[in-house]
């Protein structure tokens, strides 16, 4: 067992990274969509697109503090420059999140259409369509930020 967690270390960091950015994201997220609709009043429903400003600014959030847990605790340094390496790791992050915008409107419209009560806490749609958004597009982001970006 402990030789798999050596072997596999580089991975349950990225997956610790991701869930540290995770909770940045979804906890700012949550925020962002109680508080802008009331300031926005279009924040809910914006032709058709629900909370786009908030899930712009949180997976924002989700990125940045995404960039610096991975430059510090997953990835060494690539081949490319800091400078380089910070565009295209934002590059490949602007893409995953108009792939993770699109996952959450669909997962919104036709996938999740009740809520959970857990007892503790209510998932909501909003709320179950963002965390399984940012779990499919994490995959793919592992797998191009370590053979891309950084020297897989």
């Amino acid at each position: 067992m402990r030789q798999l967690l050596i072997q596999q270390k580089q991975v349950i960091f990225f997956v610790i990274a991701g869930g540290l950015s995770a909770i940045v994201e979804i906890g700012s997220f949550k925020l962002l969509s109680v508080y802008l609709p009331k300031l926005f009043s279009w924040e809910y429903n914006l032709y058709g697109i629900r909370y786009p400003f908030s899930n712009i600014l949180s997976t924002c959030c989700g990125i940045i503090s995404n960039y610096f847990l991975s430059i510090w605790f997953v990835f060494e340094r690539g081949k490319h420059s800091k400078r380089k390496e910070f565009v295209y790791f934002i590059s490949v992050s602007v893409v995953s999140t108009f792939i993770s915008l699109l996952l959450f409107q669909l997962l919104f419209r036709f996938v999740f259409k009740d809520t959970i009560d857990l007892g503790f806490y209510v998932l909501s749609q909003e709320m179950m369509s963002k965390i399984t958004a940012i779990l499919l597009v994490s995959m793919l982001n592992y797998s191009i930020k370590k053979k891309v970006i950084f020297n897989g």
